[in-house]
């Protein structure tokens, strides 16, 4: 399997919703379910993909020297749109665990911890570091599908870490709620 066949698999594992999901839960790396998905797909370690840094320092030394007829046009257009793909995975990946803290922190009121407290606290300030460094993502949350995959991601997060049966299907905060500073649903 090469290189881009490699990519390809992972980024499309990472795309998918119930294995973000699943995925974002340490405990679950250390299942067989995982190896068992990878030998699936043809290749048990497809997420231990090559060094690009030789390549990418390649291409950069051929786009300042412009070499054009040499560069690998095709995958640095493929590197460059991963990058926005990634950046909205990170924002929607960080926002939905969030989301998953809050709703255990509204519904298991009796386990309410420092350690909840400091994951809110943590991923409100790094989503708000995201949207600073990247305020080209913030349509995003405007985006009322992104936002139901985000929410779906979060309840998926929050069902496998407490095993509740009964979760809102729809969010009950607004995007503004959940993100500021203070909020805690009660």
């Amino acid at each position: 399997m090469d290189f881009l066949q490699r990519r390809r698999i992972a980024r499309m594992l990472a795309a998918t919703p119930e294995l973000r999901a699943l995925l974002a839960d340490p405990d679950c790396l250390q299942d067989a379910w995982l190896d068992a998905l990878l030998k699936s797909i043809g290749e048990a370690n497809c997420f231990d993909l090559p060094d690009i840094c030789p390549w990418t320092l390649e291409q950069v030394a051929l786009l300042r020297s412009a070499q054009w007829a040499l560069l690998d046009i095709e995958h640095i257009a493929e590197e460059i749109e991963d990058l926005n793909i990634s950046h909205r995975h990170q924002l929607a990946h960080r926002l939905a665990i969030l989301m998953a803290h809050l709703l255990k922190w509204k519904y298991q009121p009796d386990r309410r911890d420092d350690s909840w407290k400091r994951t809110i606290r943590d991923q409100r300030q790094r989503i708000a570091k995201v949207l600073k460094k990247m305020p080209s993502l913030r349509h995003l949350l405007d985006d009322h599908e992104w936002n139901e995959e985000v929410w779906t991601d979060a309840l998926g997060m929050a069902v496998l870490q407490t095993e509740l049966t009964y979760l809102p299907k729809v969010r009950e905060w607004s995007l503004e709620q959940v993100l500021a500073e203070d909020y805690l649903p009660s």
